[in-house]
Parts: structure tokens; sequence; C-alpha cells
């Protein structure tokens, strides 16, 4: 029984051969052009930050009775490595950390299972304290950030952030854009600074004026500076901005008297002070937008729309404020494209060079096809298993490029050998399944088998970096399918029919042996057979 040969099979069958190269080459083209691009792969972050507040509160009082609780209850989880935290004078924050080893897809039922476990301590934690807090978005990576600065000298914060939120309602509906966020925004609160020496004077203790107003409305400590003398500084949590009158108005009972609030102390309106967060552009305050990007989006694209964007919006800023544009993954991505570009276009040019010196022109142009239907081959799997083209990937296929036309050499010059050696191009085009396909197979699987640590690590650095194992072992058995399927194809299409003429013309014949059977006779006997 004839064994499958996929070479004879693919010659025999030449029509469909030929439509399955064509559909490769635009696939790959295809996948190529739309396939996600980003800066890096994406990988999960097992990282959480739990911040608790507690104004008024002593580092020691922090420390003993809410950050030992929640320490412990953290303690209690799986794959649970290590908690650093960060004690100040009313607020804690606590950076849970799992291990590295930690298996890919559960990150969110580890920040699950902190919500839960430090939610039912909080009813156990001293009255006043605010939180938990918890966040755990860090895998969400800022493609470009825009910041909004004074144009000719400081402006109001009031003002960009205005702009911004006009702009993170654009940016929004830019195609391409999963989320905008904005940082530097401070807070706009209501202060009311009391004068102590005043409130002595009127028989009134500070905190029996706090009282009062607490009793009225919301406040929160809002700690003090001494810069003037004694101060008390309270800040009002619930009370609108445009309500600074009625606030004033607040009636305050001292010795039976009835006091406005406004003639006891200063009421202004105001932004977080000290801010917790600051951020400056060429020496100004500013405000910034993050843009994050949808998964497997193609960023060159993405970067054009921001761009675009950008430009219609400059002339509808406010007057004063100024949009600049800080980072852009866009610049990293054109610099891994290109440079994957120029070693494709160079491994292609090495190649057809050698191929032309020792194969021959066509079987040069051969071997030469093979790269690109094996890296087309290679781009239609990467965007059927949402591999984008990044930084690792794109690293994965230069390292491929060099390994990727060896099996196609060995197949063609095992053609040109048997067509040396007298056998009809078709049936020497298909005798390299026969003899060289099984090792060049084995020796694909050894080549990709090298890698298979990097893929299967169980840790983030194999999520990070698997993509060098993915990507060049479908290259590689991709460069082993075009040897065995296509290339024998290019061979019979392009090749002459022969190399050489040979003494007997059919496929079988072999040359007849004459010998003497040594009798006296002096008869000759013939050995062989003319014909297989």
């Amino acid at each position: 029984m004839n064994r499958f040969n996929l070479s004879a099979w693919a010659i025999r069958e030449r029509s469909l051969t030929l439509y399955l190269i064509l559909v490769t080459a635009v696939a790959g083209l295809l996948a190529f052009l739309y396939n996600g691009r980003a800066e890096d792969p994406s990988f999960s972050v097992n990282t959480m930050v739990v911040s608790v507040f507690w104004p008024g509160a002593t580092v020691e009082q922090l420390e003993n009775q809410v950050v030992d609780r929640l320490e412990a209850r953290v303690e209690e989880i799986d794959w649970f490595d290590r908690v650093e935290t960060k004690v100040r004078p009313g607020e804690a924050h606590l950076l849970i950390n799992f291990a590295d080893n930690t298996p890919h897809g559960i990150s969110e039922q580890l920040f699950y299972q902190v919500r839960k476990r430090l939610g039912d301590e909080a009813r156990n934690l001293p009255p006043g304290v605010i939180g938990p807090v918890f966040r755990d978005d860090f895998k969400d990576v800022y493609f470009t950030l825009y910041a909004l600065t004074g144009a000719d000298g400081p402006v109001p914060q009031r003002m960009l952030v205005q702009a911004a939120e006009k702009l993170r309602i654009g940016l929004r509906r830019v195609e391409g854009v999963k989320k905008v966020v904005l940082i530097g925004e401070r807070p706009r609160q209501i202060f009311i600074d009391i004068d102590p020496e005043r409130l002595s004077a009127l028989g009134l203790t500070v905190n029996a004026l706090r009282e009062q107003i607490a009793a009225q409305v919301g406040v929160q400590d809002a700690g003090f500076v001494d810069t003037a003398g004694p101060r008390l500084h309270l800040r009002v949590t619930d009370v609108p901005a445009d309500q600074v009158a009625r606030l004033r108005a607040l009636p305050i009972n001292v010795g039976g008297r009835v006091l406005h609030l406004g003639e006891l102390a200063r009421i202004w309106r105001g932004y977080e002070d000290p801010p917790r967060l600051i951020i400056e552009s060429e020496g100004r305050e500013a405000v910034l937008l993050g843009v994050v990007m949808k998964p497997n989006f193609n960023g060159v694209v993405l970067e054009e729309n921001l761009r675009r964007f950008v430009a219609e919006q400059k002339a509808l800023l406010p007057t004063g404020v100024r949009l600049t544009t800080l980072t852009s993954q866009g610049d990293a991505i054109h610099l891994a494209l290109d440079t994957f570009q120029h070693k494709f276009f160079a491994a292609v040019a090495v190649v057809m060079l050698v191929s032309f010196i020792a194969l021959g022109l066509r079987a040069g142009i051969v071997v030469a096809l093979a790269v690109p239907l094996t890296l087309g081959m290679a781009f239609v799997f990467m965007k059927l298993a949402g591999i984008d083209f990044n930084r690792v990937s794109l690293g994965a296929l230069i390292i491929a490029l060099g390994l990727l036309v060896d099996d196609a050499i060995i197949s063609i010059e095992m053609m040109l050998l048997k067509m040396e050696q007298g056998l009809e191009k078709v049936k020497a085009a298909s005798y390299a399944w026969t003899v060289t396909a099984a090792p060049m197979l084995v020796g694909t699987l050894v080549t990709v088998t090298g890698f298979l640590p990097i893929g299967l690590a169980p840790s983030r650095v194999g999520e990070y970096a698997g993509g060098i194992f993915w990507v060049t072992g479908i290259a590689l058995i991709a460069s082993w399918l075009v040897a065995v399927w296509f290339t024998p194809y290019l061979g019979v299409r392009l090749l002459p029919d022969r190399l050489s003429q040979h003494a007997q013309t059919d496929l079988g014949e072999r040359p007849s042996s004459v010998r003497c059977a040594g009798s006296s006779s002096g008869v000759c006997a013939t050995a062989g057979r003319s014909s297989s």
C-alpha cells in the first residue's frame, strides 16, 4: 500500500494548490495589515492597593487597631506573597502582592477575595475609619498621555479641568479607545478657617464650634500648617460649592446668642490643599489625560485617529490653554515595525542572493518565495490566536527569519539532486516527502522545543515573553508545511524539465551488468534487469 505523499498530492491537484498559495498570500497580507499592534504584550498585574483613612489618628493607632487586622486577613488568601504597608498620620496604604507563579486568569478572583475578606473586617474597625478603598486597575497602560497647561502662564485649575472633561468626552468616541483617565485633578472643596483667639474671647472652644458645624453639615479635619499663629482648618465635605453663602449664614450658638458662621470664620472655596498629587509640565501646573487602547487593536490606526482628533480640538480649546502630547506608544510601535520590515527585506535579499549563487536563478526564486508564504501563514495563525505585533512577537519573527528557509532549501535541493540523477521533474518534486519530510519535521520540533520553557513558564515572565515560543513555533511549523506542500509545486512550475541528459530516459530503467561465467565455453550471462 502506497503511503500518502503530500508533495505528490500538491503537484497532482495543481489548481487547488495554486488557490491555496494565493489564499495564504492574501490572508497573510490582510492579517499583517489588520492585526493588533502594541508596544508590549498584555499581562496580568497581580498587585492590589488597599487604602484606609482615619482622620486624626496617629501612626501607632493605625498600625495597632487597623493595619494589623487587615494584614492578618490578607494573609489567608491563596497565592499571597507579601504586603508592603506605608503608614502616615491619618492614612495607611497596603500594597498586596501575589506570587509570581500565580496561574494566569485568576487575578480577578484573587482581587474579589481581598475585597470580600477586608470588607467583612471593616465592620470590626474603630469608628471613624474610612475604607478600605481598593485599587486594582494597574493593568491599564496609557497609549498616549496629553497635558493641558497654560499657554503663556498659570491658569486656574478649574479651567484646565473643564477643558479636560470636554476632551475626555470626545476621546471616548475615537475608534480604538477603551477609556480615558483624568490625572492630576484636584477636588474642589470649601474651607473654613477659624481663629481660636477670637473664639476664646467669645467663650467658645474650637471643639464646641466643630461639634455645632458637624451637627448641621458634614466636616472633615483638613490638618493645618502653622504659618501665622494657631489656626484650625476644617474641610466641609457635603456642601455644594455654590452654597458658600448659605454656609456663611449657618447659625452658631455662642453663650445664648446666635451668630452666623461667617462672623466667626473665613469661608472660602478652593481646591484640595495640600494636594495628594502635583503634576507639572514644562514648569507649569498641568492636568493629564491618559488614553487606554482597546485590546488587540491596531496601535498605528489609533495613533492616526488621535492625531486627527487633537488637530481638530486644538482650535476649540479655551483661550490661554495649551494641549501637548507627552508620550505615545505609536513611536515605539513604528520603531518595532520598521525594524522588522528592514530585517525582513534584508533576510529575503540575503536568501535570494545566496540561493541564486548556490542553486541558480530559478531555484533561488523558489526558495525566496517560501519566506513570504511562510510569514503569511504565520500571520494568519497569529491573528486567529489573538497575538498582536509587539516587541516580543516581532522579535520572535526576526529570530525565526534565519530558520524559515532551511526546509525549503532542503526540499528544492533534493528535487535538483534527483533531477540530475535522471528522475522526471514531477517525481523528483515528490521524492523529498518520502526521504526528508520526517527528518525536517523532527528538526523543526526540536528547535521549537528549545523555546518551550519560556512559553510554559508559570509566571508573569511566561505570560509576557511566552510569545517567543508560540510565534517561533508557528513560523517554523509553517515553514515545514510550505517546504513539503508549496515548494514542490513551485519547483515543478519554475524549474526546467531536465537538468542533464541521462543515458537511460526511462524513470525506472537501470543499467545492466555483464559478467562471464568463467566456463570453457566462453558463454557470458547477463545480470540485472532492464526495468523496474
